[in-house]
């Protein structure tokens, strides 16, 4: 008998392309997560029109429009529990949740970084490595902690940086890499959750 798929959020804050990247391989019938939902706090996101193209319900929760931090993200945990949500998936979201939004997600909550985590962590990653000197760069996949990037590593793909790469080519040679290990690292973590979280 075949597992149940699991159910599947993604967040976005922008055209979600990584969010694409994890449609398209959820696609495939023997593939372990089942995308149900996408979350947007940026109501203009380019990726919400291309979720709904796909059939997939989206949500614009902004979080000009609640508050408080806590309120906006009780917003997204009623969203989340409506679907029957059991991973979620942040791709270009741009907001840090808290440690308290964090908690009943614990092992389901992953997230797609641009370097290879440990090194340079938070933004400008390429322009940084390029700076730094280094000959390597890449993305991870990581799990989420209340510690911005720090959580455990589940997936990585390093790419080489040439001697004329620019901050904006070597993004081009990463996001490549970024949209082909999402939907591994997605589909490892859907074969080893087995039980929806608590709701809070």
């Amino acid at each position: 008998m075949t597992a149940a798929r699991k159910k599947t959020a993604v967040l976005i804050s922008g055209r979600g392309s990584n969010m694409e990247a994890l449609i398209g391989a959820a696609k495939a019938p023997d593939y372990p997560a089942e995308i149900v939902l996408v979350i947007s706090d940026n109501p203009n996101a380019r990726g919400l029109e291309t979720a709904r193209d796909e059939g997939i319900p989206a949500r614009a929760i902004s979080r000009d429009s609640h508050g408080s931090k806590r309120a906006h993200e009780d917003a997204i945990q009623e969203a989340l529990d409506e679907f029957g949500v059991e991973i979620v998936c942040l791709a270009g979201f741009m907001r840090i949740l808290s440690a308290e939004f964090l908690a009943p997600w614990d092992g389901r909550i992953i997230n797609i970084h641009p370097s290879l985590l440990p090194k340079h962590k938070g933004l400008d990653t390429h322009a940084r490595a390029i700076h730094a000197g280094e000959k390597v760069h890449g993305c991870s996949v990581h799990h989420v902690t209340a510690g911005m990037d720090e959580g455990p590593v589940i997936r990585q793909a390093e790419v080489p940086i040439l001697p004329d790469d620019t901050a904006e080519s070597l993004a081009a040679k990463v996001l490549k890499e970024e949209h082909r290990i999402y939907p591994l690292a997605l589909a490892k973590v859907a074969k080893e959750v087995t039980q929806k979280p608590v709701s809070t």
